[in-house]
């Protein structure tokens, strides 16, 4: 007898491959931190050259991808950031918590972040840059290992055990001598964090510099989470609280918001 078909049971749709390329050739140029060549390209996906360059070609046309003609290196387009702009622009996560970053930002005069998580990584939404620095750094769009930020353990930190095992990756890279690359040590930082309702690091993913960051719980499971970064030569224990303060009465306010229009 064949087996009966749960007709109620869902499908996952069957995946276009023209897309599916598209798309991972664009995270593939988006990682590099240089434009790629055609036969670097190659050897990154295996894709057949000649279906590559045509996808290279269509992708520069529509303004996607971009080509220096001198090297043959191509890179991200003008459009990837239209587009990726647009996502923050109609975002109302990054909308409310943009004015409220700004009102720390001028409080306690440190930069300030937000992320949200992404598989084992959170990528960058907004910042607040400090008037102490000399020029403006924008994060938005970077992506770090959640291991190794405040952000990421603030975030990690209001999962279980079983859920940030299932996150991470098996091996966890160091971004500095001072990252926490054991899992066990990891494990018992965030059940401290956790505890205390905030995360901090000293330098375990930028020399120099310490960060403190609170999730912001208005969904379940959270997914963002604001951050303050302070170089340790301004860091001392006055400091520390108002800035652990400052985020705390922040990511109530943002949480309050959203939570009134349904988020």
């Amino acid at each position: 007898m064949s087996e009966a078909v749960d007709s109620t049971a869902p499908t996952r749709p069957a995946a276009v491959k023209s897309a599916d390329r598209t798309v991972e050739l664009l995270e593939v140029m988006s990682r590099s931190e240089r434009q790629l060549t055609l036969t670097e390209l190659h050897k990154e996906l295996s894709y057949p050259k000649s279906s590559l360059y045509m996808l290279l070609q269509t992708l520069v046309s529509r303004g996607w991808v971009e080509v220096d003609p001198q090297r043959g290196s191509y890179g991200i387009g003008v459009r990837a950031l239209l587009v990726g702009t647009s996502y923050l622009d109609h975002d109302p996560v990054v909308r409310t918590a943009i004015r409220v970053m700004e009102q720390v930002r001028q409080q306690i005069n440190e930069t300030v972040h937000l992320a949200r998580l992404d598989g084992a990584d959170v990528v960058y939404l907004a910042s607040r840059e400090s008037e102490h620095h000399l020029r403006v750094v924008s994060r938005v769009g970077r992506r770090l290992p959640a291991h190794a930020t405040s952000l990421g353990k603030a975030l990690l930190a209001e999962r279980s055990r079983a859920e940030v095992d299932a996150l991470l990756p098996e091996k966890l890279d160091a971004l500095t001598p001072n990252t926490i690359t054991d899992r066990g040590e990891l494990h018992a930082q965030l059940a401290a964090f956790h505890a205390e309702g905030y995360a901090h690091e000293r330098e375990e993913n930028t020399p120099g510099l310490g960060c403190f960051a609170v999730a912001l719980p208005y969904r379940n499971p959270v997914i963002d989470a604001m951050s303050c970064s302070v170089p340790l030569g301004r860091l001392d224990a006055d400091h520390e609280r108002q800035v652990v303060g400052a985020l705390l009465a922040a990511a109530r306010t943002i949480t309050e918001v959203l939570r009134q229009f349904g988020r």
